[in-house]
């Protein structure tokens, strides 16, 4: 598994109702003891908005920034996708394409959305 040092920039996977499988971006503040690290996300505000949500996470709830965005043009029924919609990545498949729409199915809401190849 990999380790990430203060500064690294990484996703974190929300694990509470409505955010499975959904990736947010943030900073790693400083590792912790048992497999944790404190994170700053970039997107997620805290309750009241006066700033961004700092917050413990296991270290299995944490990924790299994938590399660039590289446009894909030829998927195919189901194949395992991320989709960025509000705010963070949500981990889907494709369920069909309409023109230059692509469909994703997202297992975790039950939502089929579609989304413009751009």
């Amino acid at each position: 598994m990999v380790s990430f040092r203060r500064g690294y920039r990484v996703e974190v996977c929300r694990k509470e109702k409505g955010f499975v499988v959904s990736y947010y971006a943030a900073t790693v503040i400083c590792p912790l003891e048992n497999n944790t690290y404190a994170v700053r996300y970039k997107d997620l505000l805290v309750n009241d908005e006066s700033g961004p949500l700092i917050e413990k996470v296991l270290k299995d709830e944490v990924r790299p920034v994938p590399p660039e965005i590289i446009m894909i043009t030829d998927l195919a029924y189901l194949d395992e996708v991320d989709a960025f919609d509000n705010d963070s990545w949500w981990v889907g498949k494709i369920t069909g394409k309409h023109g230059s729409n692509y469909y994703v199915y997202f297992e975790t809401t039950g939502d089929e959305i579609a989304y413009p190849l751009s």
